[in-house]
This record gives structure tokens, sequence and C-alpha cells, in this order.
């Protein structure tokens, strides 16, 4: 199966299975905020303006690094690009790789003449380091994006199970140390759906790592993804073993925010409400990310995607004034989420 079509058939597994991880979960809902009866404020002048690595934003929200590569995930990150660029949010696209291997690919990721103002980040698998890619392949990678930064996502799981998969990950920490030093912008890594804990995130952040995208389980399960793809009996049944794998996202962004207070810090996996991402920046997290949770609103319409987007920083703000706080600062500094008892 050719990479084009293999981005075409994820987008329609996504949509049409059930893929999600099975006995895990977000880690959010360990988490309430303690109400505030008198929040003094106007919930009118509530701000969600903030800062990523010196771009700024109208929201702290991020459409997470989904797909590109063929025809139909052009035509879904041409309406990302858009609703992202209206409403304020920064945006990742999914891995360029097949648009570097394949130039004529290069247009169903050019989302840059859709939002020309927001943040954009570039995305390939890191792994790819290990099979002839360098940071000229991660340059061009940004060229097609015509992309701020980029991130490398971590995917190990998922190369196992897919037919196609690339599973050299020795020896990875040093190439992604690399393209950190030489690439001319910023460089995170990102998780697929498994998370990243604080000791990982600590060694990231030493060789140069500006960003991570913790990515945790909850949402979208690669190797359920895969199971689904497979004609291999063997490995459709390992990959069930699966199904309950992984870091709940809470806890991975109370970790890495532990370990690496100086790094910026997205939290997503598994986020479908802006309840979901509050806690997710109280909990440490600069942006929240939303992904597989606005593929279906992408596919069907612009009006059901603006109005997911919409309801989304709608729950964010009144998370915000339901404990009295004004700014994006004081929610990051709130005492008002608190485990349940």
């Amino acid at each position: 199966m050719s990479t084009s079509e293999r981005k075409t058939e994820h987008i329609r597994l996504c949509m049409e299975e059930q893929v999600n991880g099975e006995g895990v979960s977000t880690g959010f809902a360990k988490y309430v905020f303690r109400h505030n009866a008198l929040p003094e404020l106007n919930f009118d002048e509530i701000s969600l303006k903030t800062t990523f690595l010196g771009a700024s934003l109208r929201t702290p929200l991020l459409i997470s690094s989904m797909t590109g590569g063929s025809e139909l995930a052009g035509r879904i990150n041409d309406r990302l690009a858009e609703a992202a660029e209206r409403r304020g949010w920064a945006m990742g696209v999914g891995s360029v790789r097949a648009a570097v291997e394949r130039e004529e690919l290069a247009d169903t990721f050019a989302v840059r003449r859709k939002a020309p103002s927001i943040p954009i980040i570039a995305n390939l698998g890191a792994v790819q380091l290990n099979y002839g890619f360098g940071v000229d392949d991660c340059k061009r990678a940004v060229d097609i994006v015509d992309a701020d930064m980029l991130v490398l996502h971590l995917n190990s799981l998922q190369e196992v199970f897919q037919p196609e998969g690339n599973t050299v990950f020795y020896d990875l920490l040093h190439q992604i140390e690399k393209v950190c030093r030489e690439l001319p912008l910023p460089v995170g890594v990102k998780e697929v759906g498994w998370g990243i804990d604080g000791v990982t995130a600590k060694r990231l952040r030493e060789v140069g790592v500006a960003f991570i995208d913790v990515a945790g389980a909850g949402g979208t399960s690669w190797s359920q993804v895969e199971k689904f793809r497979s004609t291999d009996v063997v490995r459709r049944a390992a990959a069930e073993a699966f199904a309950d794998w992984g870091i709940p996202t809470a806890e991975c962004i109370r970790e890495v925010r532990a370990a690496v207070s100086d790094a910026a810090l997205i939290g997503s996996g598994g986020l479908n409400t802006g309840v979901d991402a509050a806690k997710a920046l109280a909990l440490g997290a600069d942006l929240a990310g939303f992904g597989r949770a606005l593929l279906a609103p992408a596919v069907h319409s612009e009006e059901q995607l603006d109005a997911l987007l919409e309801r989304v920083e709608l729950e964010l703000r009144t998370a915000m004034f339901g404990i009295g706080v004004g700014s994006l600062p004081e929610l990051r500094n709130t005492p008002r989420l608190v485990r349940r008892e």
C-alpha cells in the first residue's frame, strides 16, 4: 500500500472503527475544579490570549498533528487551517514524510496559504532519522509546510504493528540532538497517544528539544488503528494486548512539567471539551491539543468544525469564570484544581 493510500485508510478507520484505547483514560476525571460562587469577573473580559515559543495566539488551543499526504487529507488540512486562522488556534499537520519523498503530495500540506498568521508545526517521524532522513529532509518538511517549528513524533508501538513499520529506534536521541542543533527553528518531540513521562522529557530537553507534546493515553490508540489494517492474524491478536497501554494524559502533563519547567509543553491525548483543556492548562500545559475529536466535523462541513471550536472556547472560558480566573497565567496558578477524593 502506498503512503497516500495508507493516509486515507487511517482517516477512514479513525472515523468508522473503535480505535480508542480500552481500559485506559486521560486521567482528567481524577481532577475537579472547586467552584467559586463569587468570581468577581466580567465574563466578557476573560482573556484566552497567550504566547507559545514567541508566537502570539488568541487562544491556548492547538489543532494537533493529524493528516496529509492524500487528496482527502489535503482537503481536511485546508478546512482545519481555515478554521484555525479564523479562531486563532495553532495548528500541526500530519507526517510530511510522504511529501518529502514525493513532491506531488506537497500541496496536501501547504496550509500556510489558508492560515497566514497562526503558528504552524511541521511533523516527521523521529524514527526516519534512522532510515536515511537527515537535517536537509527536516528543512524540506518545514519548507513544504512553511512552518514555524518542527515536531518529531515517537510512535514505537505503532511501528511494530504497522505492516510497513520501521522499528530501529536505537540511538535515536543522538539523531534528535543533531536536528535540534542544526535546524534554525524550534524542534519539539511528541508521542502519538501513549504518552511521554518525566524522565524521557528531561532527556529530550537536555539534547535541545524546545517543546514537548505529551500526547498521552485516553484517546486514539494507534495499535488499535493498525490492528484494523493488518492482515497478519498474529499481529492483529497481539495488538489487542496493548489496548490499555500508555500513560494517562493528565499524569504526563504533571510529570513533564515537574521534570522540565523551562520547556514549552503541549497537553494532548483524548481531549474532548474546553473543561479538559482547562484542566490540561491548570496542570502545567502551555497549549491544549485536540486531535480526532475534530476529524469528523472537519470532514463533514466548515459549519460543524467552526461550531466545535467555538464550543471548546466557550467551555474553557466558562471553566475559568467558574473558578474566578480572568487570564491564562491565573489559570495555570490556580489552587482550585484538586484531585477527587
